[in-house]
């Protein structure tokens, strides 16, 4: 067998059955040859079979699966014909906007997707008015389902993107219940990075003689290219991107955004800055595309902002940075964005602007490159300050240097003879003509950024280790069970009320998703989880802004609106229901239905309408 990493050169888009709208479609987005996973998944998936595909973020998954399901799509049939569901809300969005890039061609077609923390309402006239493809997260497509909102009697696939992460979430349950829903004689799409037991009994339960794919990341080495990101978070990107520019030496700069809007949004903004900059899209024609990569060249032009397909095949000596100021979707863009520059033996640098729910990706750019990518710390206003004042003194000793001043020499000379005016009042008011357009900044008007918060280091996400929990794992937690609790909140955390408890049927996995898909929070920086009869209490990194604290208060959990609020009260005396989850190892690490409890495991597993030992009828978990 040949290895299945390895596509041949021979095979393209046009080889593997997909409709012709849909290659069109590629072929606007820039698609020349399907990736290994794409060239494998495409014609099993188009054949109809169950596949099992084994591939990590970044291999081109999500377009081997909607393109061949795109080309089997009836856009006369409004209705759901294929159901995709996604562990979060960003990868549902994500997968979406593939979905509608894809789907450009074809007429009549439309996706919904549909995921905790948003309006039900709009949801409910999204499916009223039909999608041939609804995206979602577990709980919210089980609510729709129930609520009869969501019909599927002719739903054709079930994809489940990310598997893993939706048993890391605490979301299988809620999968297999939403499987039992589906018509028997559909095809089933599984992709998961890693396979534990979980998956692979769910592979088993629901999947018919499925075709095995598993991709291996293939590594890439970037070398001669200083890597760094800048978590996006306090300033606003545009004024982070000109503090950046205003510090960093560069020659010539390829600044890389997702849309074609984008381009030439931000030539505008930076032109308005005193920069040399211009859009480069697909919208262009190949006369001005050549026209701004010359201007460029020759140093007419230093900023230029394009999407990944405009971008092809320039090789331009003098481009020194690459700027991604919006991340790509996969590592194999990345990888040709920063090409882009270090190339023929030169150096260059590559920064990457990265927003709390784009870490995972960050992550899976620096296994895929094999190179760690630094953290870069935005200039502060005295720095840039001083980098301004020593611009100007380099261009007042260049003028000095290289240009005959006899003449300007004189018509100072005879002003400050008229006007009784001293030499250095005149040359200050000279130099503040000369800054006007790029004023320097005086140590009065230099106000810093507050400070952020200090959070600990991302650790790796869990994988399957911390399913098959050893003895002496156990053993600890056992132990800890022993040790008088620590303070709810550490010196980093503050703790929150939100008004929905046990008589609402919460549970943790709910408040986790919920605060993680609405305030961009990391699950892993979610603390500690007391759940009441009436409400609930969380610990939450400290300094939340108080916009987000007012838009967390409308968000729903199980229905009811959070209310969010910072709390203040006694929680060892607030309720004698309490109960307490979150720490070092979680009970929400676990799989649902598999708690540990010291050396033991206890079922606790509960599909949906079984009573809990409480005699309450639980309901799903809407994420």
């Amino acid at each position: 067998m040949s290895d299945p990493n390895n596509t041949e050169n021979s095979i393209r888009f046009a080889d593997l059955g997909l409709a012709q709208p849909v290659l069109n479609a590629i072929a606007k987005v820039g698609y020349e040859t399907p990736s290994p996973i794409q060239a494998r998944a495409i014609p099993e998936l188009l054949a109809g079979h169950d596949i099992l595909g084994m591939a990590q973020t970044g291999t081109g998954k999500t377009a081997a699966f909607a393109l061949p399901l795109l080309t089997r799509i009836d856009a006369r049939l409004n209705q759901p014909q294929v159901l995709v569901l996604a562990p979060t809300r960003e990868l549902a969005i994500q997968v979406a906007e593939a979905f509608q890039s894809y789907a450009s061609e074809l007429k009549g077609f439309h996706v919904l997707p549909i995921y905790g923390g948003s309006d039900y309402r709009g949801q409910i006239r999204g499916l009223q008015r039909g999608a041939q493809v609804v995206v979602g997260t577990p709980g919210r497509v089980m609510d729709h389902l129930r609520r009869g909102t969501l019909k599927l009697d002719h739903l054709q696939t079930v994809v489940l993107d990310e598997a893993d992460e939706m048993l890391r979430m605490g979301f299988i349950d809620d999968v297999t219940w939403i499987l039992d829903q589906t018509p028997e004689q559909r095809q089933v799409a599984l992709f998961s990075a890693t396979m534990p037991r979980e998956i692979r009994k769910v592979a088993d339960t629901y999947l018919r003689e499925p075709a095995i794919i598993k991709i291996e990341a293939q590594t890439q080495t970037v070398e001669r290219i200083e890597q760094l990101y800048w978590q996006v978070r306090g300033v606003n990107k545009l004024d982070a991107l000109t503090r950046i520019l205003e510090v960093e030496e560069f020659d010539a700069i390829i600044m890389f955004v997702r849309t074609k809007n984008a381009t030439s949004e931000l030539a505008e903004k930076l032109e308005a800055r005193g920069y040399s900059a211009a859009a480069l899209n697909g919208d262009m024609s190949q006369q001005l595309r050549e026209r701004a990569i010359e201007r460029l060249k020759n140093g007419q032009l230093d900023i230029i902002i394009a999407t990944d397909v405009a971008a092809r095949g320039i090789d331009v000596a003098r481009v020194s940075h690459v700027i991604n100021y919006d991340i790509p979707y996969d590592t194999e863009a990345y990888v040709h964005r920063i090409g882009r520059t270090g190339r023929a033996g030169r150096s260059g640098k590559a920064i990457l602007f990265v927003a709390p729910r784009e870490t995972r990706m960050l992550r899976t750019i620096e296994r895929a490159t094999q190179q760690p990518i630094t953290e870069l710390h935005l200039p502060s206003k005295a720095q840039v300050a001083d980098k301004r004042i020593n611009q100007f003194r380099q261009q007042i000793l260049a003028t000095i240097e290289e240009q005959d001043l006899d003449f300007f020499r004189e018509l100072v000379a005879n002003f400050s003879d008229e006007t009784e005016t001293e030499p250095q009042t005149l040359a200050a008011a000279l130099a503040y003509l000369a800054q006007k357009d790029k004023p320097l900044l005086q140590p009065k008007d230099i106000v810093e950024d507050p400070k952020p918060r200090d959070r600990e280091p991302r650790g790796p996400r869990p994988g399957r280790e911390d399913y098959d929990v050893g003895r002496q794992e156990k053993r600890g937690r056992k132990d800890r069970k022993h040790h008088s609790e620590r303070d709810t909140a550490d010196a980093n955390m503050e703790t929150f009320r939100l008004e929905a408890g046990h008589n609402h049927q919460v549970r943790p996995g709910d408040i986790v998703g919920a605060i993680a898909n609405e305030a961009d929070i990391d699950s892993s920086f979610i603390g500690h989880i007391r759940i009441f009869d009436d409400f609930s209490c969380v610990d939450l990194p400290a300094g939340m802004p108080d916009e987000l604290l007012h838009h967390m208060q409308k968000v729903r959990v199980r229905g009811q609106a959070m209310q969010l609020s910072r709390f203040s009260g006694d929680l060892e005396t607030a309720a004698p229901r309490g109960r307490r989850f979150g720490g070092e190892r979680s009970d929400r690490d676990a799989p649902r239905g598999k708690r540990h409890e010291g050396g033991r495991q206890r079922d606790n597993s509960r599909g949906p309408g079984r009573n809990d030992s409480r005699g309450n009828d639980r309901k799903p978990r809407r994420s």
